[in-house]
Order: structure tokens, then sequence, then C-alpha cells
């Protein structure tokens, strides 16, 4: 598989909360972990078919805890709470840079819906504010 999109830079931040992506085409993202995590591609939160998609809550203060190169099309990321299995492309990574407001938006509609919620904010406060920068 190849793709005409591909990171010039991946760098995890100092405190593993965000992974920053910059592309050949000019396209760069901030992408949270916790974003990375509840939008993962992986079959454990897409499912395996459709209709089977999981609203993973409580993932507010996930961090990653290593990322794998995976052909020349992706990147494994694994994260502290033990999540492995998502292979995230270029194009989805992109994807997110581009569209990540919008479709953690979503995610939190989901999660308020089926009364859920993202986890204890930092210093304790549960709060909905603010997840993607």
């Amino acid at each position: 598989m190849t793709s005409e999109i591909w990171p010039k830079e991946l760098r995890v931040s100092k405190d593993r909360r965000t992974l920053t992506v910059t592309f050949n085409d000019g396209v760069a993202g901030i992408l949270p972990a916790e974003m990375l995590r509840v939008l993962s591609p992986s079959a454990e939160v897409q499912g395996h078919g459709p209709g089977q998609k999981v609203t993973v809550p409580g993932k507010r203060n996930v961090a990653i805890s290593a990322m794998t190169p995976t052909g020349n099309y992706a990147v494994r990321i694994a994260f502290d709470d033990g999540h492995d299995t998502g292979i995230f492309t270029w194009n989805y990574l992109r994807e997110l840079s581009t569209d990540g407001t919008t479709l953690f938006a979503a995610y939190e509609e989901e999660l308020g819906a089926k009364g859920l919620d993202r986890g204890p904010a930092p210093g304790g406060r549960d709060t909905k504010e603010g997840a993607v920068r």
C-alpha cells in the first residue's frame, strides 16, 4: 500500500499527551493522545462491521506509550492503558489533523447521549471542555 501523503515529522510531546505531525503537503496537526485513543482505527474501537463502533469513555488522561512503524504507510500507536492495536495510516493521521476537532466533537456528543464522560480532568475535576487544541 502506498500513499501520496506521508509525514515529514512525527513527534511525541515530553508528557506523552500529544503527537505533532507534519506532512509532505504542508498540513500539520497537534493530535491529543485522548483523541487518538478514542478515534483509534482498531477493530476494538471501530468494530468489525457497520454499526459496531464502540464509544470509549474515560480516556481524558491517556498517554502515548510507544509508536512502531508499520510498513511505509502507517504507525502503530500504543497507549498507557494497554490499547496497542490501532494502526494509523498516514491518510488517517492527516484526516485527524484537518478534521479532528469535528470528529472529536461528534465523539463528545456520543458520550453525552450515552451518559458517559471523558473521565476526570487533570486536578481531579470532571469537565467536558477543551479536548482538541
